[in-house]
């Protein structure tokens, strides 16, 4: 099976190297290309057996299953340019939030699937996101769910979760990325540990506590539990984040996330929205 990743800014990046390096496909079968043809070159400098494309249109000829790493608003710009490239038998995926399946299937004929991965795809763990189109085929579904479960687990989730899974499985490693760092600068500004020493330990703690959560030894409530002994330290900590409403200041986010999800939806139906109101008259 030939790969194509049109797009290798962040994450199509992480994906060519995660399927590389999970033993995926081999490097011959990877087919690239970026705007700045710079970038892809870059990789290829690491895995000098993939093959570089100087032109989208060449990335999807020479590919079976095409991954879109592009930005939302890039996206149906560049499907006016590949469409008749794209056969019946090939497998477009899209990686972005924004973009229904079901709006690709409007516009292509070939099988259509959406995958959201995560930074976390890198170390070849974590969840990744699938939603499948009401036209895809049985071999593609089940050879594309194969194929990711190299750099992570398959999820399949319907449209209506889409924004939140997001949320949780691509924007939370930064989001608690960055809580970490405010649990580290505080640590270091209320005491006289040093900023190294406290992220080496945060570090390990957060290593450390996935390890026992992929282990099956605690679940997150009962890790918790674990460690908050009554009356004791942790347990005034835990007060003061409770009385700081951590929750709501998430419940907040995810609204923060759907309201910019909506507008770049809007965005994206209008462009659709014209190929539909132009090809029907």
């Amino acid at each position: 099976m030939r790969i194509g990743i049109i797009g290798t800014g962040n994450m199509g990046t992480i994906l060519t190297e995660a399927f590389i390096d999970s033993q995926a496909t081999p490097q011959n079968h990877v087919h690239i290309t970026n705007r700045t043809i710079e970038k892809a070159l870059q990789l290829k400098e690491k895995y000098p057996d993939i093959h570089v494309e100087e032109t989208n249109e060449e990335v999807v000829s020479n590919s079976d299953v095409i991954f879109l790493c592009v930005k939302p608003l890039d996206t149906f710009p560049l499907l006016e340019k590949i469409n008749h490239l794209l056969t019946k038998e090939k497998c477009l995926i899209s990686i972005t939030s924004p973009v229904d399946v079901e709006q690709l299937e409007r516009y292509v004929q070939c099988s259509c699937i959406r995958v959201i991965p995560s930074i976390t795809n890198r170390s070849l763990a974590g969840g990744c996101l699938i939603t499948y189109g009401s036209h895809c085929s049985d071999k593609w579904k089940e050879t594309m769910k194969h194929f990711i479960s190299h750099i992570g687990k398959p999820v399949e989730i319907g449209q209506q979760y889409t924004r939140v899974a997001s949320d949780i499985v691509s924007c939370g490693p930064a989001f608690f990325s960055f809580i970490i760092q405010k649990f580290i600068h505080a640590a270091v500004k209320e005491t006289q540990i040093s900023e190294n020493l406290a992220t080496t330990l945060a570090q390990e703690m957060l290593v450390g506590m996935g390890t026992l959560i992929e282990k099956g030894y605690y679940t997150l409530p009962t890790l918790q539990e674990k460690v908050s002994v009554k009356g004791g330290v942790t347990g005034k900590g835990i007060e003061i984040l409770e009385n700081y409403q951590i929750e709501e200041m998430f419940r907040r986010v995810y609204k923060a996330t759907q309201k910019k999800y909506n507008e770049d939806r809007d965005h994206i139906m209008k462009q659709f929205n014209f190929y539909d109101n132009h090809y029907s008259t």
